[in-house]
């Protein structure tokens, strides 16, 4: 950042003179401003005031100092807190000559505490005749310029307290976030679930294919995994008795970034005994519609896309989709191996853009991930999986190949993964050795076979819907942010 002033003078230099000359003169770090008025409420409360009156009691507001004008012995000088943005009328007559002549030093990004009468310019603006004033605390370093904000994506990604401070829709994105969040939160509680916290650090990762970051505990003297799923915990609280549990927490992935990936992600996953899939679906559909509402409606605009979230969402088969798309029916008679598969792929010249995996289930997943996941825009929820990519889902009845699984997909973006819970501890014995197998032959996201988890599975556990739910992707969707990295406060970047 340029900190070169339009007089050539050097801006911080400057600024730590004042914050001597201020320190000289009394505390510019007061440990509190109260009481305080916030300044958003002070617009509608004073809506009504017409030009040239004031207002016949006193308000304190305090906030960071975003414009300053001088003209003779009176200065305007804007302040904005969270709510909004006022004008503070600054008289000499009013102040007295060394008050008033102290606000030549007061610079933007300064916060300041003012009180007064508020009052309604001859122009019509709504302002805070202040009777006095005080400084909060001293600005070091330029802020970026108020009208053109800050442009710069990388600065605006790793000085995130720039961005906020300068960026109105950057900060109405977080402040929807938590609004988000708490509207998921506040759906699953009226419905009996129980939230729950379980373990970051994992003795043994698991609940999905993905590759784990690894740490070392020294006095427990082993390696530890940072989670990479709530999934087989949450299930242990199922098996336990907790019908309806879930969580909202941090996973971590260490895989690439992208537009829709950050190796650190919020996640929410649930769990409900006695439900399958389809009731899994209503409740996402229903679910992502509140969460729509808390932050404005069901209509959103997310990368250039008019999206309609209103339930209930269109439910279409994997194999229906790719047939859709392509021509090419993976349940036929002639794609049961991959060799077959990948011979179709090859028939409708798809091999040029669809990679060829050495299993059938990646093989189909590729195939969808290329040519009908990108067309997938408005809501809609994929079901019956490929069973060799789902090793937590039960069967479906008609074809043990597919398992009653669905994703729920937007804008061509997955936002959530959900299964009918396979329950048979015997089944799942044989799916992670299939997994171990899948890790032995180089597949570094295959599952490990976790032991505890199935003797845990052999006490018991009842017939149970899953999901598992992106809350970044959420709020890129409910927000149009176009990147992960804009819901994310902190993104991950490269040194």
């Amino acid at each position: 950042m340029d900190e070169q002033s339009e007089h050539g003078g050097d801006v911080f230099a400057e600024r730590r003179a004042k914050l001597a000359a201020w320190r000289a003169a009394g505390d510019v770090y007061p440990t509190e401003y109260q009481p305080r008025d916030e300044i958003g409420p002070l617009h509608e409360a004073y809506a009504a005031l017409e030009a040239g009156q004031d207002s016949a009691g006193s308000q304190r507001v305090a906030g960071r100092v975003v414009a300053r004008r001088v003209h003779g012995k009176l200065t305007f000088v804007v302040l904005k807190d969270l709510s909004g943005e006022l004008q503070l009328f600054c008289q000499l007559d009013m102040l007295g000559d060394e008050r008033y002549a102290a606000l030549e030093h007061v610079d933007l990004g300064d916060f300041v505490g003012a009180e007064g009468r508020m009052m309604r310019t001859r122009r019509g603006e709504l302002s805070l005749r202040i009777t006095s004033w005080q400084l909060l605390s001293k600005s070091l370093r330029p802020m970026p310029e108020k009208y053109h904000g800050l442009t710069s994506v990388e600065t605006r990604y790793r000085k995130r307290y720039l961005d906020l401070a300068a960026n109105d829709d950057s900060r109405d994105v977080f402040i929807k976030r938590a609004r988000i969040v708490a509207a998921v939160r506040h759906f699953l509680d009226d419905r009996g679930f129980v939230e729950v916290e379980t373990p970051v650090l994992q003795p043994l990762y698991g609940g999905a294919l993905a590759k784990p970051f690894i740490t070392h505990h020294n006095e427990l003297e082993r390696d530890l995994y940072l989670r990479i799923a709530t999934e087989l915990y949450l299930k242990r609280c199922i098996i336990g008795g907790i019908d309806r549990v879930y969580e909202m927490g941090k996973d971590f992935r260490n895989e690439g970034v992208s537009f829709k990936h950050n190796p650190e992600f919020t996640m929410l996953e649930t769990y409900e005994a006695y439900v399958d899939y389809n009731h899994v679906m209503t409740m996402v559909e229903e679910m992502t519609a509140e969460a729509a509402r808390a932050v404005g409606g069901l209509k959103v605009t997310f990368r250039e896309h008019e999206i309609d979230l209103t339930p209930p969402w269109p439910r279409l088969t994997m194999r229906k989709a790719i047939e859709s798309e392509t021509g090419i029916d993976i349940g036929a008679d002639d794609a049961r191996t991959v060799a077959d598969l990948q011979a179709a792929i090859k028939a409708k010249g798809l091999d040029e853009t669809v990679p060829l995996a050495p299993a059938w289930g990646a093989q189909v997943d590729d195939l969808f991930s290329e040519c009908v996941e990108p067309k997938l825009i408005q809501p809609v929820f994929i079901t019956e999986h490929p069973l060799e990519t789902s090793p937590f889902a039960k069967k479906t009845p008609h074809d043990p190949r597919f398992v009653e699984r669905f994703e729920g997909f937007i804008a061509g973006m997955e936002l959530s993964n959900a299964f009918s819970e396979l329950n048979d501890p015997d089944d799942q014995r044989e799916r992670f050795m299939q997994q171990m197998q899948d890790l032995a032959d180089g597949d570094e996201t295959a599952h490990r076979l976790d032991e505890d988890f199935l003797e845990a599975m052999e006490y018991g556990m009842p017939p149970t819907g899953g999901l598992g739910m992106g809350i970044d992707r959420l709020v890129m969707i409910l927000t149009g942010a176009p990147s992960i990295r804009d819901v994310i406060l902190f993104p991950a970047l490269r040194g």
